[in-house]
């Protein structure tokens, strides 16, 4: 994430797409944010679908990312800078044909050097779409 002054309570989805703008270029918003939970929501919509109107997979992988990312931005040691991805599973449970998707991620291991997070998607029936777990190097 970019080095960003803004306070995210004051503006959640504006600190979002300030820190990561690649978020706002895929249309993803901030519905809550706080170190141990980040919900963002990704809405259906046609230009995000591959065949018979299915959200794609890159997009549900990038909103995950972008939770992961954000949560572990949060539980940052003293001194660190930032995070980035070194490693990302994904497992896709159901496709998401209308609605949304929310995401939810939570670290699962808060280190040093390494940030582990965990990461539900969700559509607006709350059944599990897809399960994502990733590990954050946490950069000095």
């Amino acid at each position: 994430m970019a080095d960003v002054t803004e306070d995210p309570a004051d503006d959640p989805n504006a600190f979002l797409h300030s820190a990561m703008p690649f978020a706002a270029l895929i249309g993803a918003t901030a519905v809550a944010a706080g170190p141990d939970e980040v919900r963002l929501r990704l809405d259906w919509h046609p230009t995000r679908t591959t065949t018979a109107g299915v959200l794609h997979g890159g997009a549900l992988m990038a909103l995950a990312d972008t939770a992961g990312g954000w949560v572990a931005f949060l539980n940052l040691p003293d001194g660190a800078t930032g995070t980035a991805t070194i490693s990302s599973a994904t497992n896709f449970l159901r496709p998401v044909v209308e609605g949304y998707v929310e995401a939810v991620a939570r670290p699962l291991h808060r280190g040093r050097t390494t940030i582990v997070v965990d990461t539900e998607l969700r559509d607006p029936r709350d059944r599990l779409v897809a399960r994502v777990t990733q590990t954050q190097a946490v950069l000095p």
